[in-house]
């Protein structure tokens, strides 16, 4: 008998997948619950696993884009299992090979080979032809006056320089995320305002107490939890930078979802912390930690990736100083942090060597105005600065302490 595999509903939005990639071929016995292959939407990817056990016969390719409810398989359950097949793939060590000295070929070359003669060096400087693209007839493989002479630059670089070219299909990943930012280019009024932030009072909190969060918590004390507390902060005195409009309203949240932007194996992925404000900062680097190794394992599912109401996107790591990030729509705004680099600046009327880092925050300007955007960076700036603030709301401590 045989039992059609159909490709199951992932979402409601999605329609289609593309099957990146076959774990079994044509006429692999699998077992019931056996991985058959990867299917990727627009959105996330997908296990589909055997739903009976028999001999599997692929109804698609590696790169085929297939409709929801369309046969990708079909497995013949009548089919007895082969004598000696195992239960499930298991990858064995292959056995190092015996390393053997490898033959010694007499040769006549020394020093002189592919040397060019004074001559001939001349002829081949002024053609622009590199000496080790021409091969020597003189004495020990010298290159010799006749060889510069009959030396062909063109000939000589097409035959030692690679000019292939390859196409390589789209993945639904990457056509969506083009699609996306397109729009959102051409949809929204962008505009990025910077600033930039002393890094020394969290990188000073951080070198003293990493080892102690570390034993207490069990995970690193990074950057992101810093600047996504000081984000959350930022968001709820400035709620327009948390919104987004729906037509002809403009809906406000009361909680922070905050998306995280993460460079996968397959591109560029947003999971989401839920309820940031919420959390302290060794929950969100758990969370963080949890989100970004799911996304290198290209594992995230769809609730994982929806629903954030602000971005943060960190360039630095890839040794970025400054950007203009896109919104992820419907979002509004987008945080884009850079990297660390020492720089003069002016502390109590002296010039001295502080870690800087620029920060730029792209906004929708029909829903945020110049003062809100600015004023959300520079609230932002004054929490990192100030890491003290982190544990008032954002508030001035002084001014707390004092009741002013």
């Amino acid at each position: 008998m045989a039992l059609e595999i159909k490709v199951p509903t992932v979402g409601e939005s999605i329609s289609e997948v593309t099957v990146a990639r076959w774990n079994k071929k044509e006429g692999d016995y699998v077992e019931m619950d056996e991985l058959l292959c990867e299917l990727e939407s627009d959105k996330a990817t997908f296990e589909l696993n055997a739903e009976a056990a028999g001999i599997l016969s692929p109804k698609a390719t590696e790169g085929d884009t297939i409709k929801v409810g369309d046969i990708i398989a079909t497995i013949d359950t009548s089919a007895a299992k082969p004598a000696g097949a195992p239960k499930a793939e298991v990858k064995k060590e292959e056995p190092k090979a015996e390393i053997k000295a490898p033959a010694v070929t007499p040769t006549t070359e020394n020093y002189a080979t592919g040397t060019p003669s004074p001559a001939a060096a001349k002829i081949l400087a002024e053609k622009g032809v590199d000496p080790k693209d021409v091969k020597g007839t003189g004495v020990a493989g010298r290159i010799t006056k006749s060889d510069a002479l009959a030396a062909d630059l063109k000939m000589t670089t097409n035959e030692t320089k690679s000019r292939n070219d390859r196409a390589e299909k789209m993945t639904s990943l990457r056509k969506t995320v083009a699609k996306r930012l397109v729009a959102v280019k051409n949809e929204t009024a962008m505009l990025t305002t910077f600033n930039e932030v002393d890094m020394k009072p969290i990188m000073d909190l951080r070198a003293q107490f990493k080892n102690q969060f570390k034993e207490t918590h069990g995970v690193n004390l990074g950057f992101m939890s810093f600047f996504t507390k000081a984000v959350t902060i930022a968001l709820q005195h400035f709620p327009a930078v948390n919104a987004y409009i729906n037509g002809e309203e403009i809906i406000y949240h009361d909680y922070c979802d905050i998306s995280i932007a993460v460079s996968a194996p397959k591109g560029l992925v947003v999971p989401v912390i839920r309820n940031a404000e919420s959390m302290s900062l060794a929950d969100i680097e758990r969370e963080v930690a949890r989100l970004a190794s799911r996304a290198r394992e290209n594992k995230l599912g769809l609730d994982e990736m929806s629903g954030g109401t602000f971005t943060i996107t960190n360039g630095g790591v890839f040794g970025s100083m400054m950007s203009t990030p896109i919104i992820n729509a419907p979002q509004s705004a987008i945080l884009g942090m850079h990297n660390i680099v020492e720089r003069p600046v002016v502390k109590d009327g002296l010039i001295v060597a502080r870690p800087m880092m620029y920060l730029a925050l792209s906004y929708d300007h029909r829903i945020i105005d110049g003062r809100e955007s600015v004023g959300f960076l520079v609230k932002v700036k004054q929490c990192l600065e100030n890491p003290t603030m982190l544990l008032t709301s954002g508030n001035d401590p002084q001014k707390m302490i004092l009741g002013l």
